[in-house]
C-alpha cells in the first residue's frame, strides 16, 4: 500500500502555473519551481537512512523537507535555536549522515552540511514520491517533562490521514490561502502548516515571524483565508485592533498548541468577526480533536474527535470517568494518526500505550455529553488534588484571565501539609493585587478552587511554541 503525501507535486507540476505555491518571509516558489528545487535535493540524498534539516523559517526548509519526502528519506527537523547539547543528542540519536540547510558552514563535529539552493532545478534520478504507507516520513523531537527530547517516529500514512481529517473538519480546500508564521520544526508549523497546505493544494504564506502586522499584511497582500496561530500570537493580534480588524475577510482562524484564554477568544470574535476554532493533539498522535468550521465555537473547549478517532477518560486506577462536562480524568485516544513509536525507546513506547492499544496522552480533560472536550492541563502539573478535590489548573487560569487587569496566568499545585496540594497562581497583571484576585476567583468558581495565593510576576516562562513551562514555577526551580 502506498500513500502520496503531496499529490499536487507528484510527478512535477504544470510549468504554465506560475502563481506562488509557497511564500516564506517574502520569497516565493511556484509549484513547478518547488517540485524541481525539491527534486534537486532528492537527487543528492536518495538512499540515505535519514537526513536532518536545519529548520529555520525559510524557503530552504520547505524545499529541503519536500525533497527528502520525494526521496523517501526520513526527515529530522532540528530547531535552529537548539543548544549544542540538544543538537548533539538529536544527531547522535537519529544518526543522519547529512544536514540540509542554507549555504554556509555548520558547527564543527556535526554531520556533513548539504546546502539547499532554491534556484536549483532538477528531476530526481530515483524518486519515490508515493511512499509505502508504513514508511517513516519524519522523526520529530519532542521535549518531555524529564530527560532529553524523544524522537517521535511518524509514518507517511499517519500524516496523510491526519491532514485529510483536518481538511474535512476545517473545510480546507485548494482555494484557501493559508497564513502562519509558526516555527518549522513542530507539528503545528511544519506538518500542518507546510505539508497540510501542499497536500490540500492551497497557497501557503509563511510570514517569517507571527506578528500582528505580518498577519494583517497577509490579509491585504495575499488574501489570506485560513490562519494558524498559538495563543501568544492570537493574544497579540487581539491587542492590536487594526490587525485584528484586517482579518475580518478570513474564512477561518485556528488556534492550538495550548489553551486559548477566554478573553482573547471573545475579543477576536468582536474585532475579527469570528473567534478561532481550537484543536487538540500531541506530537505522538498528531491532531485528534477539533472544532469544525461549520459549527459554533465554544470558549475553553477544543471540539470533538475527528472522524475515525475515539477518546475516553479514565481515573488513576483506569476506571471510566463519566462524560458529564465536569468530571476530570486522563484523556486516552485511539487513532489512525498515531506515531510508530519513539526512536530507540522501546520501553517509553510501550509505556505510552494501554494494554488494549489506546494512547495515554498524560493530559487531564473533561468531556460533555455532546462529545466536546475541554483540556484542563497535564496530569503531572495541571491536575491539582487539594483537600480531596480534583481541580483542573486550566479552569482556574481562565477565571483569573477573566479579570480585566490580568494578561497572563498560570496555576500550579504546591505541596501543602493540610490540603495535600494548595492552588497557587502566577499572573502578569496591573492595577490589582494577588489578594484581590483570590477573592475575584472565589466569586466565579467553587471556593475549593480558589488560589490560596496569587503571585504577580513580570512574565511567565514559555517555550518556543508559547506553552508555559510550569516546572520552572515550582518551588526550588531555578
Amino acid at each position: 500500500m502506498f500513500v502520496d503525501l503531496i499529490p499536487a507535486l507528484h510527478g512535477g507540476a504544470s510549468p504554465s502555473d506560475r502563481s506562488p505555491a509557497v511564500t516564506v518571509d517574502g520569497r516565493s516558489l511556484d509549484r513547478a519551481g518547488l517540485a524541481s528545487a525539491a527534486g534537486a535535493v532528492a537527487s543528492r540524498i536518495t538512499g540515505m537512512p535519514s537526513v536532518a534539516v536545519d529548520a529555520t523559517a525559510s524557503l530552504e526548509t520547505v524545499v529541503a523537507v519536500v525533497g527528502a519526502l520525494m526521496a523517501g528519506v526520513p526527515v529530522v527537523p532540528v530547531p535552529p535555536d537548539a543548544g549544542p547539547m540538544e543538537r548533539a543528542h538529536i544527531f547522535g540519536d537519529s544518526g543522519p549522515p547529512a544536514i540540509l540547510g542554507p549555504p554556509g558552514a555548520g558547527p564543527e563535529g556535526e554531520p556533513e552540511r548539504i546546502a539547499v539552493d532554491v534556484a536549483e532545478r532538477a528531476t530526481p534520478a530515483a524518486s519515490t514520491d508515493r511512499l509505502p504507507a508504513d514508511r517513516v516520513a519524519m522523526i520529530l523531537y519532542t521535549s518531555g517533562t524529564t530527560g532529553l527530547p524523544k524522537g517521535v517516529i511518524l509514518s507517511a500514512s499517519g500524516i496523510a490521514a491526519d491532514l485529510d481529517l483536518l481538511a474535512e473538519a476545517w473545510a480546507w480546500t485548494a482555494q484557501d490561502v493559508l497564513v502562519h508564521g509558526l516555527p518549522l520544526f513542530h507539528v503545528h508549523g511544519l506538518v500542518l502548516g507546510v505539508l497540510g497546505a501542499l497536500r490540500v493544494g492551497s497557497t501557503l504564506v509563511h510570514t517569517g515571524r507571527p506578528t500582528p502586522d505580518a498577519y494583517a499584511r497577509a490579509a491585504t497582500d495575499h488574501g489570506g483565508s485560513l490562519y494558524f496561530g498559538v495563543p501568544t500570537v492570537w493574544s497579540r493580534v487581539a491587542a492590536d485592533q487594526s490587525a485584528a480588524g484586517a482579518l475580518r475577510g478570513a474564512r477561518l482562524l485556528v488556534s492550538g498548541s495550548a489553551g486559548l484564554p477566554v478573553p482573547v477568544f471573545e475579543t477576536l470574535g468582536q474585532l475579527a468577526g469570528q473567534s478561532p476554532v481550537e484543536r487538540y493533539g500531541m506530537t505522538e498522535t498528531l491532531i485528534t480533536v477539533s472544532g469544525r468550521a461549520a459549527e459554533a465555537r465554544r470558549a475553553g473547549w477544543v471540539g470533538r474527535p475527528l472522524s475515525g478517532v475515539r477518546t475516553r477518560l479514565v481515573d488513576e486506577g483506569g476506571a471510566p470517568v463519566p462524560p458529564d462536562g465536569e468530571s476530570v480524568g486522563e484523556l486516552e485516544v485511539l487513532t489512525p494518526t498515531a506515531m510508530v513509536g519513539y526512536l530507540n525507546r522501546p520501553e517509553a513506547t510501550a509505556a505510552l500505550r494501554t494494554d488494549d492499544g489506546w494512547i495515554r496522552t498524560g493530559d487531564a480533560a473533561c468531556v460533555d455529553r455532546d462529545g466536546w472536550h475541554r483540556i484542563v492541563g497535564r496530569q503531572s502539573t495541571d491536575l491539582i488534588k487539594s483537600g480531596g478535590f480534583r481541580i483542573g489548573a486550566g479552569e482556574v487560569e481562565q477565571a483569573l484571565l477573566a479579570h480585566p487587569g490580568v494578561s497572563e496566568a498560570a496555576v500550579i499545585g504546591v505541596a501543602d501539609s493540610d490540603l495535600g496540594q494548595a492552588v497557587v497562581g502566577f499572573v502578569v497583571a496591573s492595577g490589582v493585587t494577588g489578594e484581590e484576585l483570590c477573592r475575584f476567583v472565589a466569586r466565579t468558581l467553587s471556593v475549593h478552587k480558589r488560589p490560596r495565593r496569587v503571585e504577580l510576576v513580570d512574565q511567565l516562562p514559555r517555550n518556543a511554541m508559547g506553552k508555559v513551562q510550569k516546572k520552572l514555577l515550582m518551588p526550588g526551580s531555578a
